[in-house]
């Protein structure tokens, strides 16, 4: 099923006299295709929730309009929208057994018994726990209760799949197993799906698209790795890439990229202030290379060395170049010298943060 997000506006009034009232979610505009995973990325209080929130009829939009298909569901009720909904808490019945929590949407459809324990079987086998349908909440980890909050909302054959923040409550290992499970579930069952993230790793491992949201603003869209590589403004690139994208402060000027009082790369803008971004990978050493680090440390990770280092015109503490652990370095080197990849290298206007193109 396709969704159509059309100039969709949430405001909240001010809980105080006098006070702002809060624009959740400004103006969005957001076609996900039928069949697709798309993520919603942002910081707490981007606005990323409150439109998967509207989306569910959980919330009512100030203005625009929300399609499911040709269908205008701006103001239907969430039952009868199709949806299947899983929080970041789980929701399970402590007192009811897998198989029970499983079935409950149907028994509230008032699908007859022997259809409903079928249906929620063959949910639970696509989400892999059909052995534990016996099983208490209490008796399960975090990532099977979280399987069962999603067979929960998969046996109601949604439409729409709508997930808000599913994996935050699991450690590194599980988020890691269980956003490989989601992603496989998708596929499978070819739904819709929605998934609103903070952890950028996780959407740009599992999503077909991204929308990148800032104070309710939808600051960028497109497939994860196109964003990645080719970031609309500042906040974008910042936000995306572990390790962090480096920024430094530096300008344009007779035709040359300047960090400090060092050129490290040609451009055809007018002189003007910018700030540089780096990415980490970006990095190459050379001993005659164009810009200077100040070596903190360096963390050798298997396959890639970690260089630490500080430079007065980054905006960071720390500026980290990550390059093969097979490159031999100066022992105790204070400082390194490194050339620039062209495509590594983001300009940003100073005023405006908006990528130069």
């Amino acid at each position: 099923m396709k969704i159509s997000i059309q100039h969709l506006t949430k405001i909240f009034p001010s809980r105080t006299k006098g006070g702002k009232a809060v624009h959740a979610v400004e103006d969005m505009n957001i076609e996900i295709p039928s069949g697709k995973l798309v993520g919603l990325l942002g910081p707490s209080g981007c606005g990323k929730s409150t439109t998967l929130f509207m989306l569910s009829g959980l919330e009512s939009p100030s203005s625009g309009k929300i399609f499911f298909d040709d269908q205008d569901v701006t103001t239907l009720a969430a039952e009868k929208r199709g949806i299947g909904l899983v929080f970041q808490n789980y929701a399970l019945y402590p007192h009811m057994t897998v198989e029970q929590n499983i079935r409950f949407p149907l028994d509230n459809m008032r699908i007859n018994k022997e259809e409903g324990r079928a249906r929620a079987l063959d949910a639970a086998r696509l989400v892999q726990i059909e052995d534990l349908m016996a099983r208490k909440p209490s008796e399960l980890s975090g990532g099977q209760q979280q399987r069962v909050a999603i067979a929960r909302a998969l046996v109601k054959m949604p439409n729409v799949l709508l997930l808000d923040e599913p994996l935050s409550n699991l450690d590194a290992r599980l988020r890691l197993q269980t956003r490989e499970e989601i992603k496989r579930i998708q596929r499978t069952t070819g739904i819709t799906t929605v998934f609103v993230t903070h952890d950028q790793e996780e959407a740009m491992s599992i999503c077909d698209t991204m929308v990148v949201m800032k104070l309710g603003i939808v600051q960028q869209i497109g497939a994860p790795q196109e964003i990645y590589d080719d970031p609309n403004n500042l906040f974008v690139a910042n936000f995306l890439g572990t390790p962090p994208i480096n920024i430094f402060k530096g300008k344009i000027e007779g035709g040359k990229v300047y960090i400090g009082g060092e050129a490290v790369a040609s451009s055809s803008y007018d002189d003007r202030e910018v700030f540089v971004g780096i990415r980490p990978e970006g990095f190459v050493y050379d001993e005659n290379g164009a810009f200077t680090l100040n070596v903190d440390h360096i963390e050798v990770m298997g396959r890639d060395k970690s260089v630490v280092a500080v430079h007065e015109s980054s905006t960071k503490p720390i500026v980290r170049c990550i390059i093969d652990s097979d490159v031999a370095l100066p022992a105790d080197a204070t400082t390194l010298k490194f050339n620039i990849k062209p495509y590594k290298l983001y300009l940003f206007d100073a005023e405006t943060e908006e990528r130069l193109r």
